[in-house]
């Protein structure tokens, strides 16, 4: 964990616990200026492990420690998956624009975990990166474009096809757990920012339509489900 002196701009290593995007911190130097340091473990290079999260709890912004079972943390660990299985698309997919949003996708998936790794109490003291509308409308945008090029879908399909076909999927599945996990955090008590589950509510649609489109692009013919009935 951080804390950080805004009249001194000192920044101080409480707990390393943490995952990475939490070392996120806003310094605000002036009204108008926000500047984002990553804390990049360079401080603590010689000591990776602190075992201060060894009897199951770690700390959110903020300093409030809570159990490693919070629904805060399966929230924003299940994120932080998210974005390993995103970079992992990325990773596989020739470079293009697709490569690039998904690039700017890992970076929102960040913002994200910063706001759900605070201390919803003290969140109004702190200075958290958030999200836009623009970065909705990107979405939007993109998933229209790739819609234009690839036949209507007519009925459901079987996923699959072709290894990078189904890692997007598989990206897609993990999205929408992201996303429960959020919703059943905000359904008992917890603070989500609406504008948190908007954000992974489209983004599962625009891994749903990526998949769809680098299958046409691979000319992998789709294979629709076709129910059983006895």
């Amino acid at each position: 964990m951080a804390c950080v002196d805004e009249h001194h701009c000192r920044v101080t290593l409480i707990n390393t616990e943490l995952p990475c995007f939490i070392f996120v911190i806003t310094l605000c130097v002036f009204p108008d200026l926000r500047i984002f340091i990553p804390v990049n473990y360079t401080a603590m290079a010689q000591k990776i492990y602190t075992k201060t999260g060894d009897k199951g709890s770690t700390a959110l912004i903020g300093g409030t420690k809570v159990p490693k079972s919070h629904l805060r943390i399966e929230a924003y660990g299940t994120v932080d998956e998210l974005s390993s299985w995103i970079g992992l698309c990325k990773d596989i997919l020739t470079p293009g624009t697709e490569t690039a949003l998904l690039q700017e996708i890992q970076d929102r998936l960040f913002t994200i975990n910063a706001s759900l790794a605070c201390d919803p109490v003290k969140e109004p003291k702190l200075r958290i990166p958030d999200l836009k509308e623009a970065d909705i409308t990107l979405l939007e945008k993109e998933i229209d474009r790739m819609n234009e090029t690839i036949p209507e879908m007519k009925s459901f399909i079987v996923t699959g096809g072709h290894p990078v076909i189904s890692q997007i999927h598989i990206t897609r599945c993990v999205c929408r757990r992201a996303e429960r996990c959020c919703v059943r955090l905000e359904q008992e008590g917890g603070e989500v920012e609406p504008i948190i589950l908007i954000y992974l509510n489209r983004l599962s649609d625009y891994l749903f339509v990526l998949a769809r489109y680098i299958g046409h692009q691979l000319n992998v013919p789709e294979t629709p489900w076709k129910p059983r009935v006895s």
